[in-house]
């Protein structure tokens, strides 16, 4: 068995880590922009003002996506871009932006798979409670109505919310990024609940607006790796990845368990139990609980365990020298097979990969050209496991390499470089890299060149 004759091979994005154009075009100000005017919040000072000035070099970027070969490009739409506000007038002129971005990937037959929230939270709605005021849900279905009215005669592939775990983990309890906050555990509670209903709203309002809707999220994929094969690790594994002991956001079925199946998690539940009072509504479950039509992940590593003396799982600490990226996150090819099997498993949707690559140290050399072998090692890997995966049962429509090109890293800057293109922050030159000429070569014979059958 191949990769499927249907399946699709792309690359991702997304809006404030690309577009720049921060003030131009009528877009408003949102969380990140906010974050990035406060000293010591972004590594060196950096901001996305500029970004990769994508807003300003769509066609020559598009042509550089068809010069990949990429079948479909996933990426996001800037709230405030459309809606300045984030609610009320709107920006026709950040509508006709997006307009030009999936025509100009019509033409090259490139299929757009869009992302509507990747983050940038509008800053004139964070002033008024932001995620933690119930009205975000009636926001941000008010956004979703103004892109699918407007996109949805051309896009049919859609996803709500790019890593709930992060924009709410992250953004709102570890403070490290935008809006910068460090909530108490039921406001943080509180927040992820807002969301996810959110979600649910607008896959409705997706569903209506979109004749032939194609619809997913994008949660971060959060799973315990067996250190071996035995029996014994593998459930051990598979009973970490799925379980809820201690008040963390960071397992992926907290987030997909509503969205698929219609409720938090039972221990999930129990634990959080007196911080959840007030939260959940009469009718909420069934607002969230919406009909998707693949389950979509974003996925980097896992965490290796192994069965204790008791059947749970034991951390597995990693050897001295083990390959990391320049994230500092270790290099775990399996991750993609566990995650892939076990989630088609779960949620019995067809399974797309939205967003898999590595951060690494990338220059132009002195032959002009940009070399990193590293990059394709990693891509390779995780896609050999994608395939036994694919072997072993799961079905996988599709995969998307992060990132198409080099961006903001948000609290990172531009200090860790993921992107297929390499981007020159000074003279913002793009240099396809070694790895998409690869990749170029992996499209074109869907996936037989990595199992060295051409």
């Amino acid at each position: 068995m191949s990769f499927p004759k249907s399946f699709t091979w792309g690359a991702a994005a997304a809006s404030y880590q690309i577009e720049g154009a921060a003030k131009q075009g009528g877009r408003g100000p949102d969380v990140w922009d906010m974050l990035c005017r406060e000293p010591g919040r972004i590594e060196d000072g950096h901001n996305g003002d500029v970004g990769t000035d994508h807003y300003n070099r769509l066609e020559g970027d598009l042509d550089l996506f068809q010069q990949i070969g990429l079948q479909a490009y996933r990426f996001s739409i800037s709230w405030t871009r459309i809606l300045p506000e984030g609610v009320g007038r709107v920006n026709e002129i950040g509508l006709d932006f997006y307009d030009r971005l999936v025509d100009g990937m019509l033409a090259r037959n490139i299929t757009p798979w869009a992302t509507l929230f990747h983050w940038d939270y509008p800053l004139a709605l964070y002033c008024r409670g932001g995620w933690l005021n119930r009205n975000s849900i009636d926001w941000f279905a008010e956004y979703t109505q103004v892109v699918t009215e407007r996109l949805g005669d051309r896009v049919q592939n859609w996803m709500t919310q790019n890593e709930p775990q992060c924009f709410v983990g992250l953004g709102h309890g570890g403070g490290g990024h935008a809006p910068g906050l460090k909530y108490h555990w039921p406001e943080l509670l509180r927040t992820a609940h807002h969301a996810l209903v959110a979600h649910g709203e607008s896959v409705k309002i997706i569903r209506a607006n979109c004749p032939q809707s194609h619809i997913g999220a994008a949660p971060v994929a959060c799973v315990s790796l067996p250190e071996t094969e035995s029996a014994e690790d593998i459930r051990a594994a598979y009973e970490a990845t799925f379980s809820v002991t201690d008040k963390t956001l960071w397992k992926t079925h907290l987030f997909a368990d509503p969205m698929v199946l219609g409720h938090y998690p039972d221990d999930a539940l129990k634990v959080f139990a007196e911080d959840l009072e007030g939260t959940i509504l009469d009718g909420d479950m069934e607002r969230i609980h919406q009909p998707l039509d693949f389950f979509g992940f974003n996925i980097y590593n896992g965490q290796r365990v192994k069965a204790g003396p008791d059947g749970k799982a034991v951390s597995v600490t990693a050897t001295p020298g083990h390959p990391a990226t320049t994230m500092h996150w270790r290099v775990e090819p399996t991750c993609m097979y566990w995650a892939t099997k076990w989630f088609h498993e779960r949620y019995k949707l067809p399974v797309v990969i939205t967003e898999n690559g590595l951060a690494n140290n990338d220059w132009v050399h002195l032959d002009g050209k940009v070399h990193d072998p590293q990059r394709i090692d990693f891509t390779h890997r995780y896609l050999l496991e994608l395939h036994r995966a694919i072997e072993d049962g799961a079905q996988v429509d599709a995969y998307f390499h992060w990132s198409v090109m080099d961006n903001f890293e948000w609290a990172l800057g531009y200090n860790r470089r993921f992107g297929l293109i390499h981007v020159d922050y000074g003279t913002l030159v793009r240099t396809l890299k070694e790895s998409a000429h690869w990749y170029r070569g992996v499209i074109e014979s869907n996936g037989e060149a990595l199992l060295g059958r051409v």
